[in-house]
């Protein structure tokens, strides 16, 4: 994961009345890193499944509860009549007979009904240790320490997705500076050309045509500057938003585009984030069926328990310890097919892991190509810029010496202001192609 690095200079106030701020792609790719909102999104992921991973550790531990319960009903819970007559002998009846007034004798002889619990207090504190769940504990706390190492990779994609767009943005804004000095120097050549036409028809030279294709070829030149002065602007505003930048009137430093074209790494597709995302979901769908088992065997706990009660008008505490054992007997019926089904869910993620781990190794050779493709782009488009400015050169000098029309001077221009605009492109796209070679092989 890479580390983010706090800003030399403060870009959240990047801009001050009295001056513009020149950032390099550099010093934006860390402001990003650090307040684009779905990298801190992704970051909340990676505290959200800490957290999950503390959560099972929990279940270690013995789980503790109070209970308690007062009631008051419109009757005794519990009635019950006791017959004297019954619980009397014989022999002790003729005694009482003896010694025990008529009235009293006449209460026995009629039963008696006793009601007991019409209200009452319960209060108990337990706790219940589990001695063995099917492992399901042990591979819930795998799990879960699985799920943050997920977390953890996807912020490292999330990471290489935004340096990637940071260096889009930015280099489409270098591209559009570079296009507008093009049209800025394009202009003043114009400007030149006009001149010179100007005085030669004046002097009867040249026709009046000249002069007016050289101004309509001067405007085509202020439409391209518009269009080019809104597209700085949508895309600074893009590049502000995303790198959490408080204003947009900040400009980016002119990086140069040449770079050598790497050499293919030996390293292997397992030290990517990509790759080992497909790992932790295969480790992860083993570790559900490992589950889906545990779920299915019996389940051993011992607990210790401390109660009181007043049901029986009188306080009453005591102390217990007991164990259970829970055994699932009926749930076998659906859970042979829920284990039946995470083998099949092991045996994807494999196959994908093995498919994939094929597709980054054709990303990486293919990004490779890619440097390759555009170091040659860009060589060629610096030949043709050297070209085209030449030909811009001998085309002025025929018009001057008169060996020339106006249309082919102009043609030349157009050439020329083309053949830099593509030196441009073939830059930024080197330097693109450089980085994705970069987070393709893992660097």
């Amino acid at each position: 994961m890479k580390k983010t690095v706090l800003l030399s200079l403060t870009i959240a106030c990047c801009t001050a009345a009295s001056a513009q701020q020149t950032l390099t792609l550099q010093q934006l790719t860390d402001s990003a890193l650090q307040h684009n909102v779905a990298l801190r999104s992704a970051r909340h992921d990676v505290e959200a499944a800490r957290e999950q991973r503390r959560e099972a550790f929990t279940k270690y531990f013995p789980n503790v509860s109070a209970t308690a319960m007062t009631f008051n009903a419109n009757r005794g819970m519990a009635k019950m009549n006791v017959d004297p007559q019954e619980l009397i002998p014989a022999s002790l009846g003729a005694t009482l007979s003896q010694l025990m007034p008529a009235e009293a004798l006449a209460g026995l002889a009629s039963p008696i009904s006793m009601s007991m619990m019409k209200n009452g207090t319960i209060a108990s504190l337990m706790a219940m240790q589990p001695v063995f769940a099917g492992g399901q504990i042990v591979n819930g706390n795998r799990l879960a320490r699985v799920g943050e190492d997920v977390s953890l990779l996807q912020m490292d994609l999330k990471e290489n997705e935004v340096e990637r767009q940071v260096a889009e943005y930015y280099w489409q804004l270098v591209c559009l500076q570079e296009k507008m000095n093009t049209v800025h120097a394009a202009d003043s050549l114009l400007a030149d050309i006009y001149k010179d036409v100007e005085v030669a028809v004046k002097a009867g030279v040249t026709l009046r045509n000249d002069l007016l294709q050289v101004q309509l070829r001067q405007n085509d030149m202020k439409s391209q500057q518009l269009k080019l002065e809104n597209g700085i602007g949508i895309i600074r505003l893009l590049l502000a938003q995303y790198c959490g930048l408080r204003s947009d009137a900040f400009a980016v430093a002119q990086a140069s585009g040449e770079a050598d074209a790497p050499t293919l790494s030996q390293g292997s597709v397992s030290v990517l984030p990509e790759y080992q995302l497909l790992e932790k979901q295969v480790e992860a769908s083993r570790l559900q069926k490992k589950m889906a088992v545990g779920q299915q065997l019996p389940s051993v706990a011992v607990g210790a328990g401390y109660n009181y009660h007043n049901l029986l008008d009188n306080d009453r505490t005591f102390a217990m310890v007991f164990a259970t054992v829970s055994v699932p007997i009926s749930g076998w019926w659906g859970g042979s097919h829920a284990i039946k089904r995470s083998k099949i869910a092991v045996r994807k993620a494999e196959e994908q892991l093995e498919d994939n781990a094929q597709l980054l190794s054709i990303r990486m050779q293919k990004a490779t190509n890619d440097v390759a493709e555009a170091r040659q782009q860009l060589q060629l488009a610096r030949q043709g810029m050297e070209q085209a400015e030449e030909n811009l050169r001998i085309s002025r000098n025929r018009y001057q010496a008169g060996t020339s029309t106006m249309n082919a001077l102009l043609e030349a221009q157009l050439l020329s202001q083309q053949a830099r605009d593509k030196h441009t492109d073939a830059q930024a796209q080197l330097q693109l192609s450089l980085l994705d070679y970069r987070q393709a092989v893992g660097q």
